[in-house]
């Protein structure tokens, strides 16, 4: 089905759906496809997490036509796409084991968790080819800081697999990612997915609402779950 990447919806555990790229560059291809797997997830699949594999390098510049005028129609699709990523009504997890740069790193940002090899570097390059690191400008600082993310974005450095933990940007790094994989995800299995979903929403929010609106938006959120059916369960058993 797909050229630039695999996806296995229920294969091997039946609440997780994996995601793998297959492509170091991003093209027009590959977020094409990546839009194909978002409207499988949101509209058809019954996974509670999934998990994004690979690593990437960035934006392919050979879809640039230097002959022909620029516009950002191409930056706004990449864009609207991470969002959707990041505002899945499923967990993403990012399972790395190679560098992550420009869109990449833009990728890995836009997931609830990251967990990765030692092999793995964050950079963000863009800045000193000319252009924009696309919203890692707006999600960066709220992992590490706008001191960390301005030294990062401004010189382009290289953040390894332990620093980038330190720092927060990843949740676990091992050299074996099957295993972390596995660790995450026995982590995650007790979570309830629209509670969990209700609750990523709410934190992705919560650094530009204001606190009166914020109020509002929990009680909604809050209205939801305890509608569900796991909470209900947990009142019966509650009650013995």
């Amino acid at each position: 089905m797909f050229e630039t990447l695999s996806f296995n919806d229920g294969g091997v555990h039946a609440d997780v759906a994996v995601l793998t790229l297959k492509r170091d560059r991003i093209n027009v291809r590959q977020i094409r496809e990546l839009e194909r797997v978002c409207d499988q997830l949101e509209d058809h699949s019954a996974c509670k997490v999934v998990v994004l594999r690979g690593h990437s390098l960035g934006i392919d510049f050979t879809d640039f036509d230097p002959k022909e005028a620029l516009d950002i129609h191409g930056f706004n699709k990449w864009e609207k796409l991470v969002s959707r990523i990041e505002r899945l009504p499923k967990i993403t997890v990012a399972a790395l084991d190679g560098p992550c740069v420009g869109g990449g790193f833009q990728l890995a940002l836009a997931c609830d968790q990251r967990v990765c090899t030692p092999a793995v570097t964050f950079s963000l390059p863009e800045v000193k080819l000319g252009f924009l690191p696309g919203m890692a400008t707006y999600r960066l600082a709220k992992y590490v800081g706008v001191g960390h993310a301005k030294r990062l974005m401004l010189t382009g450095a290289a953040l390894n697999a332990e620093d980038a933990l330190r720092l927060g940007v990843v949740d676990d790094v091992d050299p074996d990612l099957d295993a972390v994989i596995a660790r995450t995800l026995t982590a995650l299995g007790p979570m309830h997915a629209v509670a969990g979903t209700l609750a990523r929403r709410l934190l992705l929010e919560s650094f530009h609402t204001e606190p009166e609106d914020a109020i509002g938006h929990f009680l909604a959120a809050q209205h939801r779950a305890i509608s569900q059916a796991a909470f209900l369960d947990t009142l019966a058993k509650e009650r013995g």
